[in-house]
Parts: structure tokens; C-alpha cells; sequence
């Protein structure tokens, strides 16, 4: 893994709003003014609640990569953790630290709020963020993710 000297990692700003919602974008292919919307309501969540934390990590050209996350309690017996909800690093930057970065970093800021765990959810065929978190040390947790499709009324 080649780790820019330039790399920093620090709070998101209200002013990355754009930049956030831009590479959200280009991650998904889904831009559309109820994204956008989406992240406002995100960013005056995550900057106001103190069990919130949102991470930029910064390069050469600016904003490369973003984290959201939040501390998480008592969901079907479960204690207290850290929740990662959305990781994006700008495609032409990945594998060179960014994803890492902020995840050390969000490491730190969930240890400072007193939590002893992190749990994600990944789509397992999601390689390339399967591996990444287990190359950071995460494996399959307590629970099991259920899905029920309710687009259709069963006959």
C-alpha cells in the first residue's frame, strides 16, 4: 500500500457537502436532487450529535475519501458499538491508504466514545470492501442481516 505524505484526515465540514455528494455520485452512478437532500439531512445530523462522527481524508487534490459513523446501542440485545454507515474513497485514489486512514482514524474518534466494538454492513459481493475490512481487522459479528422483499404481496 503506497500512503501519501500529503494525507490527512480531519472532520467534515459543512463546506465538503458537495465534494461529498459528488463522489457519492460517481460511486453509485445515482445523482439526483433526493441525494443530495439525503446528505444535508446527513451532515446537520452528523455535525450536530456528539455520538456522530463524519471523516474527509485529504489529498493533493482535496477531498478523496469520506466516513460516516455513529455509536449504536441496544438494537436486538446488542452493547454499545460504533457504526460505520458509508465509506467512499474517489476510485483513482483507492489502494493507496485512504479507506485505511479514515478507518484508523474512526478507530480512534469511536474509542474516545467510549465503545469497544465497530460493526458495518457490506453486500457480499462487494470483494474489493469485503477485503478491505478484513484486511482492518473485522470479521462477521453476532448477528445475521435479514432481508424480506415486500415490493410484492405474497399470493
Amino acid at each position: 500500500m503506497t500512503l501519501d505524505v500529503e494525507l490527512s484526515v480531519r472532520t467534515l465540514a459543512l463546506s465538503d457537502l458537495a465534494d461529498v455528494v459528488a463522489l457519492d455520485a460517481q460511486l453509485t452512478g445515482q445523482a439526483s436532487a433526493s441525494k443530495e437532500s439525503y446528505f444535508e439531512g446527513v451532515f446537520e445530523r452528523f455535525l450536530r450529535e456528539k455520538s456522530c462522527i463524519g471523516l474527509a481524508v485529504v489529498g493533493e487534490t482535496g477531498l478523496e475519501g469520506y466516513l460516516f459513523g455513529e455509536v449504536r446501542a441496544f438494537e436486538f440485545g446488542s452493547d454499545e458499538c460504533g457504526w460505520i454507515s458509508a465509506l467512499g474513497v474517489r476510485p483513482d485514489t483507492t489502494r493507496k491508504g485512504r479507506a485505511s486512514a479514515l478507518l484508523e482514524e474512526s478507530r480512534s474518534r469511536f474509542r474516545a466514545l467510549g465503545v469497544n466494538a465497530l460493526r458495518t454492513m457490506v453486500s457480499r459481493t462487494d470483494v474489493p470492501m469485503l477485503s478491505l475490512f478484513r484486511r482492518q481487522g473485522f470479521w462477521g459479528g453476532p448477528f445475521v442481516q435479514l432481508e424480506l422483499n415486500i415490493s410484492e404481496d405474497p399470493e
